[in-house]
């Protein structure tokens, strides 16, 4: 594996990093003083049998399979990628405290195949999960490799794990199989506590793999212009994994977080080609819109866009989406 690395700045405007305690209160109040709807009963999550497969896969296709919130499996015929695994019941630092899971993972921890690249776009608690990543070292050990923002190496370190890759924006890492996976920017940002903020960066990511197949996980971001640079640099992309979830209050939310009609002008700004496969939602309630709202508002927004209806692939918890490479290797 070869690696560059240099720092980046944060994206200009801020990406939620501003949001102070004053703020807070006053979602809470608001909150308080308007109510959200309640959890939806566990009768209203389907759930599909998951078709990841344990054999490698031949050049051209992939299979994306949605464990829950930001965390996919991403089957290449290069490598088996994880993206911000979180296994764990709550998305905290406290099993006890804290979003609980509306919806237990889909893929047993047990069931995964061997994995070779785990992506990791920030430090909060629904993406980077102390437990999970213990399990994971535990289970594959160095033949993982660690792909992260800057900053993330002395804190992987603290849990026995040393094969880090860290990447400031544009950076690559090439994989021994040949995979390439280059960090890209995002509007977001990071803290695992009140006293650490910003200390380690975010990213989002693209894979580009040998046979010609190019996946983009965004992990976390708000919108704004970055998309458009993204898919001229990087893309054009066969999925585009976006996130579509914890947008409410929008007052409070719009520099961290798209709603569903921004991860649709976020797809087009990419390039408007492959799947828009949605992330980010129906898993841990993080905020205040209701939690079965947003993929509804997704093909809302794509059928008033008059966009491909076969583009827009909307997973159950569970489900694989197979893909194949449709255009030559260029």
């Amino acid at each position: 594996m070869t690696s560059t690395r240099q720092g980046f700045p944060p994206f200009p405007g801020g990406g939620g990093e501003d949001r102070g305690l004053r703020d807070v209160l006053r979602w809470q109040l608001q909150r308080l003083r308007h109510g959200r709807e309640p959890a939806p009963p566990a009768s209203a999550w389907t759930r599909a049998v998951p078709d990841a497969t344990t054999s490698p896969l031949p050049p051209g296709e992939c299979r994306v399979t949605w464990v829950g919130h930001a965390t996919f499996l991403i089957q290449l015929a290069a490598a088996n990628v994880l993206t911000d695994p979180v296994w764990s019941t709550r998305a905290s630092p406290l099993q006890w405290l804290g979003p609980r899971r509306l919806v237990p993972p889909a893929l047993p921890f047990e069931a995964l195949p061997a994995i070779d690249v785990v992506l990791i776009s920030h430090d909060h608690y629904d993406h980077l999960d102390r437990p999970t990543v213990r399990r994971l070292h535990e289970r594959f050990g160095d033949r993982l490799t660690w792909i992260t923002p800057l900053g993330y190496a002395p804190w992987l370190k603290r849990l026995g794990v040393s094969r880090v890759a860290e990447l400031g924006w544009w950076q690559t890492a090439t994989m021994h199989s040949g995979l390439v996976c280059t960090a890209l920017p995002a509007r977001h940002w990071t803290s695992r506590l009140p006293w650490d903020r910003l200390r380690r960066h975010w990213a989002s990511f693209a894979l580009a793999s040998p046979d010609g197949l190019r996946i983009y996980f965004c992990g976390d971001s708000g919108y704004a212009p970055l998309f458009c640079e993204i898919g001229e640099r990087a893309g054009p992309f066969d999925a585009a994994l976006l996130p579509i979830g914890a947008y409410e209050p929008r007052w409070f939310m719009h520099t961290a977080h798209m709603n569903p009609e921004e991860a649709v002008q976020a797809w087009v700004d990419l390039g408007a080609r492959g799947a828009l496969i949605p992330t980010h939602w129906g898993t841990f309630r993080l905020t205040d819109e209701p939690p079965l709202e947003p993929p509804d508002r997704l093909r809302i927004a794509w059928v008033q866009r008059r966009l491909p209806t076969a583009s827009l692939r909307v997973p159950r918890h569970g489900e694989t989406i197979k893909l194949q490479l449709a255009r030559g290797v260029d």
